[in-house]
């Protein structure tokens, strides 16, 4: 098979596209933090742009944010298709594995890695589930897993899930396909405990956490990959692993690690979630730091297998993907050691990656001679 080259583009995402009109979106918005102040609040200012917006409410701050799984059920959908046949031809009927399970947990897993960058403790989460007509709802194997998946990923996070919508809306949503959203609000008890990047410095090591895989960004990319394979996403890796599988990983959810670091007076100076833009997301901060990474996780083997499918070069993966780092913790050196024995009681893998710098606003991974340019992220 010839490996004709895929980019992120190509198959509906355009971040070149997308990015202004994020920023024209903030602008706007920040015009109406007047109506808050009407009700005796305060915003945060500088949480706009940030990974979750902060208010000042009486003697604590109160974060939100919204947030979606994007593509990534379709996938579930096409290894719930190849476990029915394989099923039905090995004992007959049908399989009761559908994946929802894992898309209910990875959408939690979204919102809640962006709403505790700041610092918050998740309090309450509420679903928006989009549907072409109540067909889809008709199936309770799916349904059962969906909410047990969302269900079991709020206690992980510790909120308490509120409520939601689930609205039917035809020739908006494809037929046979659900949309899964989310908001979820946090509270920061103490104005010590705020994450803000006002409080980086030059020197702060980072702190890289090993992802768990694909996590819900460039998703897209990755169907279009299953559509050249012969066999699709039953196409197997060379550890014999379904491409499938290896893209259906459960996102780690970090808001008991962030509150155990707060809680040992770790002095957490910045978060950067690694999502959309790949490693270039680790230079979000506003001030102008060189970030140098020393040392690296080695990628997944999934995000081989894309890299090989897709055609792209080693800087297109890490413009994409967050590689097998989807967190950066921006600490003092001094709390790094006692900052990965929490991380490691709390079943994550850490290393300490690197440090900033006074200089450019760039990113520089030095073990895969990749610089990333201010320009090449013009959105925080």
């Amino acid at each position: 098979m010839k490996n004709k080259k895929i980019t992120y583009s190509q198959v509906g995402d355009n971040y070149e596209t997308k990015d202004p009109i994020k920023k024209n979106t903030q602008s706007a918005a920040k015009a109406t933090s007047v109506n808050l102040k009407k009700h005796g609040f305060k915003e945060i200012a500088d949480s706009r742009g940030e990974s979750a917006y902060v208010w000042k409410q009486g003697k604590v701050l109160m974060a939100s944010v919204v947030e979606g799984l994007g593509t990534k059920n379709l996938i579930a959908d096409g290894m719930r298709k190849i476990a029915d046949s394989e099923r039905s031809h090995a004992k007959g009927g049908r399989s009761r594995r559908t994946y929802y399970d894992v898309i209910g947990h990875d959408t939690i897993a979204t919102i809640i890695n962006d709403l505790v960058t700041v610092g918050a403790k998740p309090l309450v989460v509420h679903a928006y589930w989009a549907i072409e007509d109540n067909d889809w709802l008709y199936d309770k194997e799916r349904m059962n897993d969906l909410i047990n998946g969302w269900k079991t990923a709020c206690d992980i996070a510790g909120a308490s899930w509120g409520g939601g919508e689930t609205a039917t809306m035809k020739q908006i949503v494809v037929p046979g396909t659900c949309e899964l959203a989310g908001s979820a609000i946090g509270i920061i008890s103490s104005g010590k405990r705020l994450i803000m990047d006002k409080n980086m410095k030059s020197g702060d090591r980072i702190l890289l956490i090993k992802s768990n895989g694909v996590n819900a960004n460039g998703i897209s990319l990755t169907r279009a990959i299953a559509k050249k394979l012969p066999n699709g996403y039953a196409t197997k890796m060379p550890s014999g692993k379904m491409y499938g599988e290896g893209l259906l990983t459960k996102s780690n959810i970090y808001a008991k690690l962030i509150q155990d670091l707060l809680d040992a007076k770790i002095d957490i100076h910045y978060i950067s979630n690694i999502t959309g833009h790949g490693m270039r997301k680790i230079m979000r901060a506003r001030k102008n730091f060189t970030y140098v990474i020393e040392k690296i996780f080695g990628p997944q083997e999934v995000f081989l297998f894309i890299q090989k499918h897709a055609g792209l070069n080693e800087e297109e993966m890490y413009g994409i993907y967050n590689m097998g780092m989807d967190y950066a913790i921006f600490m003092p050196e001094k709390y790094m050691k006692k900052a990965q024995s929490i991380v490691k009681k709390n079943k994550f893998e850490s290393i300490d990656a690197g440090y900033i710098e006074e200089g450019k606003r760039q990113v520089i991974i030095k073990p895969k001679n990749i610089t990333f340019k201010s320009e090449t992220l013009d959105l925080r």
